[in-house]
This record gives structure tokens, C-alpha cells and sequence, in this order.
């Protein structure tokens, strides 16, 4: 049985680990604090892992996992992250590079992005992701319409940055 579960989530974890990726670049600054946070949400989506039932796609478990993990650990004033052994953990991911190459135009973005708090973060992040606002209010736990009301904010200062 643990076996299937640990083959389960690989196959899981790897066709989705970008999703871990964007969300470290997200609330990361440099190389060494992505590596931490990626390491992180990897332990964090395994030890939950059992608990996923499917009541939704297991792209949206993972965003909400992933950014619960991010948001708790940048919440600390230390702003450190703390993180396991990589080697305490059974299984071994898979983890390509990730090639931002194609992103480069959105670094603009992506610093404006930065000086957004948490949730307006998430929130934009998930938008940016062509995400429903169904599934968008799942994975951050709030109706649909505080989803859209707090987007429509969130649009709006991230213009206020672009466009002083």
C-alpha cells in the first residue's frame, strides 16, 4: 500500500511541481530560498498527501498546500525558512531546473508582485494562472465573491505600483 502511495505521488508531485516552483519564485528572492521553499512544499505535499481525496483536481490541492506553506513560512518575522532533512524523507522527487527564460518580460511584474501582501500575492498568482474563481476561492478557502472583490483590490494596487 505505501509503496502504490509513494508511486502515486510521484507521478502526482512531478507533472506538477511547477506549481511549487512559481509559488517559490513567487515569495523567493534568490536561488538558496527558493531551493528551502521547494524543499519545503515537496515535505509539506507529502506528509498531506494521504489526506487528498480527490473532492478536487490535485493541482488545486497542491496550490493550496504549496501556498500555505509559502504564506506560514514568510509570515515569520525571520523570514527563514525552516525545513527538514531532505534525506529524512523516503522518496526522492524527481526535480527538473526550472527555465525561467521564458518569463524574463515578466519581471516587472513579478517585482511589483513582491511588494503585494500574502493573500494579494496568492491571489494575483492564482489569477495569473487562468484559474476560475471557483477554484480560486477553494484553494484559499473564501466564497467566490470575497475571491472577486479581493481580486478586483488586488488588480488595483498592483496597477497603482506599475503606474505610480
Amino acid at each position: 500500500m505505501h509503496k502504490d502511495l509513494e508511486k502515486n505521488f510521484l507521478a502526482d508531485f512531478e507533472k506538477n511541481q511547477n506549481i511549487a516552483h512559481k509559488i517559490c519564485r513567487l515569495y523567493t528572492t534568490n536561488q538558496s530560498a527558493h531551493n528551502d521553499l521547494f524543499q519545503e512544499i515537496t515535505i509539506q505535499v507529502w506528509k498531506n498527501y494521504p489526506k487528498f481525496r480527490g473532492d478536487s483536481k490535485f493541482s488545486t490541492w497542491m496550490y493550496r498546500v504549496a501556498l500555505n506553506t509559502a504564506i506560514s513560512l514568510y509570515r515569520k518575522s525571520t523570514r527563514k525558512v525552516k525545513t527538514q532533512d531532505f534525506s529524512d524523507v523516503a522518496f526522492k522527487v524527481k526535480a527538473t531546473d526550472y527555465d525561467d527564460t521564458e518569463e524574463v518580460q515578466l519581471k516587472a511584474l513579478y517585482k511589483a508582485v513582491h511588494q503585494l501582501n500574502d493573500i494579494d500575492k496568492a491571489l494575483i498568482f492564482l489569477y495569473l494562472e487562468d484559474k476560475p474563481y471557483k477554484e480560486i476561492s477553494e484553494t484559499l478557502g473564501i466564497s467566490s465573491v470575497n475571491a472577486r472583490v479581493k481580486m478586483n483590490r488586488a488588480k488595483e494596487k498592483l496597477k497603482n505600483i506599475l503606474n505610480p
